[in-house]
């Protein structure tokens, strides 16, 4: 790989897939909000600086901006399952399991036992808690389409996750074309999407989600919050840019402006693919174009998000047109 320059330009990507997805925000944020955090609290998973920091990630406008028309009491659960999925994401990536796939399958079989077994053993894993107080609440009101496809994606989560702390452990960077659906499954992608069922009550049949347009719509939204995604300052290079960089020998910058192409280039693919959708019926297409706007609505929200400071530490991002990013020093 080719070494780092002392920074980068990087384009405003909202403006990219804004194009199509709309940005709107939740009025109910500060409500929903407080109640989960403190319900975070009492989990005890973090103490301290270490929940200050998790906080100050701003999970609340995250929330806010992916789930802009649900209720308090869903949002409340979309903000649950935030904490859940961001805090174990986090063990593998940067916390005390990173280096440690043996110990996170332990954690993994835990909670999956959450979501499979009839009667999960209790456990004192905080993870294994949280995940099972979303998953109740998930069932409470979300079809069963929508759970089963949330417990499907969770099994392919973890196995993304402990597939990348493999490759981690053995130094091994995917090409392209293994990252991309690896990438789908460990930021939880069909997780996301049953939440967004479950945030507006969307009652879709089955069929609907099988059909090839929509999975290929499905696998369109899930790249656009993907492939921005991931900061190089953890030390961690399991990202599109540095493979494209390894891949490609290409230098940062314009491995930058490469993903940026495809990004721009998946945008028109989803346009085009949702002009070609085929009806359903009256009333599923109207069910249908609910669940669409909302997953357009959890795009623009993941990718303004990324603009938090998590990712963009102490930089003015007023201007988005085009920024200028140091690289920073590895944190690890």
């Amino acid at each position: 790989m080719r070494p780092f320059p002392s920074e980068f330009r990087l384009r405003d990507l909202a403006a990219i897939t804004g194009e199509v997805c709309e940005l709107k925000r939740n009025p109910y944020i500060r409500e929903a909000n407080e109640a989960s955090e403190a319900w975070f609290k009492s989990i005890g998973a973090y103490h301290g600086k270490t929940l200050q920091r998790f906080f100050s990630h701003r999970f609340d406008l995250f929330a806010e901006l992916s789930f802009p028309d649900a209720d308090e009491q869903h949002l409340e659960t979309c903000i649950d399952f935030f904490f859940w999925a961001f805090s174990f994401d986090d063990l593998s990536d940067e916390g005390e399991l990173q280096n440690k796939p043996e110990e996170h399958e332990i954690g993994v079989k835990l909670c999956t036992s959450i979501l499979f077994d009839s009667a999960p053993k209790r456990t004192g894993f905080p993870y294994a808690r949280m995940l099972d107080h979303v998953w109740r609440q998930l069932k409470h009101t979300a079809t069963p389409g929508a759970c089963d496809r949330f417990a499907r994606s969770a099994v392919e989560f973890f196995n993304g996750q402990l597939q990348q702390g493999n490759n981690r452990k053995l130094n091994r960077m995917p090409t392209i074309e293994e990252f991309i659906p690896m990438r789908r499954a460990t930021i939880g992608c069909g997780m996301v999407e049953a939440m967004i069922e479950y945030s507006l009550d969307i009652d879709l049949p089955d069929y609907v989600f099988e059909h090839p347009t929509i999975r290929a719509m499905s696998d369109a939204t899930n790249d656009l919050m993907t492939w921005p995604n991931k900061e190089q300052a953890d030390g961690d290079y399991s990202n599109l840019v540095f493979i494209v960089m390894e891949e490609k020998d290409l230098a940062l910058q314009d491995a930058i402006d490469y993903v940026i192409t495809m990004l721009s280039d998946r945008v028109d693919e989803y346009i085009a693919l949702k002009r070609s959708l085929p009806s359903f019926g009256f009333e599923v297409d109207r069910e249908l174009a609910r669940y669409l706007k909302a997953l357009e609505h959890f795009v623009q929200g993941t990718v303004v998000w990324y603009y938090s400071p998590r990712y963009f530490r102490n930089i003015d991002i007023s201007d988005r047109t085009e920024l200028l990013i140091p690289v920073f020093k590895s944190s690890a």
